[in-house]
């Protein structure tokens, strides 16, 4: 796959779709590669006629490492925000939304729609908040304000994320990422064991780096409440939520749409946190339909 200097650094992303349609950037969550996002759903994007741009944020994936640098202990690290005295971080948030915003220059494009998933939608919100001129239209998914009055993760959905395996044993990681997706994933929706196991294989054959979702955590933390900053967008604004989501609570999807002005919601019941097989098509017209009314 092909990677560009953007922002700095070198970023791995893949393109689908026809180049003279409307620009579509896919932003995906915390820890999570590109291909996090389902073929189907980027084909179903592209068959409805948009040039579709996934990529892979700093520090995970195949987009460049920040070997080295560490970060503070997450409970150290909120406690020390919420007493006003936040610790250095390698890399923000708006780091990571001018990242994208830097894929879009590298690609020569000025302006694209911006779907942005779980930490992809927060760093969507500060594309939106910093860069909002370059966006055509925003849509959230299952995605939060960072407001931490509300409802907080399951503990059996953040568990899994927040230890991860000792092991870099292909046969353990591949256990553990079954164990996130039962964890975080749809209870209306439950994957077929086997393509499951088959994709979680081919996510830790692409790349697998710890190290990376720490940072980004750290990164996540060090933002803090974006609800007053949301207030200034005015980019047309989509909140997509799954009602059963264990680790952001649907709450955060409304928090959302209450803070940016104008922004309209909708919310599954029996969605968690993924992507489903049987949603792609479901979400992919709520996206296309939202670029319309944009």
């Amino acid at each position: 796959m092909p990677q560009v200097t953007a922002n700095g650094i070198t970023l791995e992303y893949d393109t689908h779709g026809d180049p003279d349609n409307p620009p579509m950037l896919l932003v995906m969550g915390l820890g999570a590669q590109m291909t996090l996002w389902p073929i189907e759903l980027v084909q179903a994007l592209a068959d409805r006629g948009f040039y579709v741009i996934r990529y892979d944020n700093r520090d995970i994936g195949l987009s460049q490492k920040f070997e080295g640098e560490k970060v503070p202990g997450v409970m150290w690290h909120v406690i020390r925000t919420r007493f006003g005295f936040p610790p250095r971080v390698p890399y923000t948030l708006s780091d990571m939304a001018a990242d994208g915003v830097g894929v879009l220059d590298a690609l020569g494009i000025d302006k694209a729609h911006v779907v942005g998933a779980s930490m992809g939608g927060m760093i969507g919100q500060l594309m939106a908040v910093e860069h909002g001129h370059r966006l055509l239209s925003f849509t959230s998914i299952f995605s939060t304000t960072g407001n931490p009055k509300l409802p907080q993760a399951d503990k059996a959905a953040i568990e899994p994320l927040a230890n991860p395996p000792e092991s870099m044993d292909e046969h353990v990681l591949v256990e553990h990422g079954i164990k996130i997706s039962n964890a975080i994933g749809s209870p209306g929706y439950r994957p077929d064991p086997e393509s499951q196991r088959q994709r979680v294989i081919e996510s830790v054959r692409r790349s697998v780096y710890p190290a990376g979702l720490h940072r980004q955590m750290a990164a996540i933390i060090n933002d803090g409440d974006r609800t007053q900053r949301l207030k200034s967008v005015t980019t047309p604004t989509l909140v997509l939520h799954g009602e059963d989501d264990p680790l952001v609570k649907v709450e955060g999807g409304r928090a959302t749409a209450d803070a940016i002005p104008g922004a309209r919601i909708k919310t599954y019941p029996g969605w968690g946190h993924d992507l489903p097989q049987e949603l792609v098509e479901t979400i992919a017209d709520d996206v296309a339909e939202h670029t319309k009314r944009a």
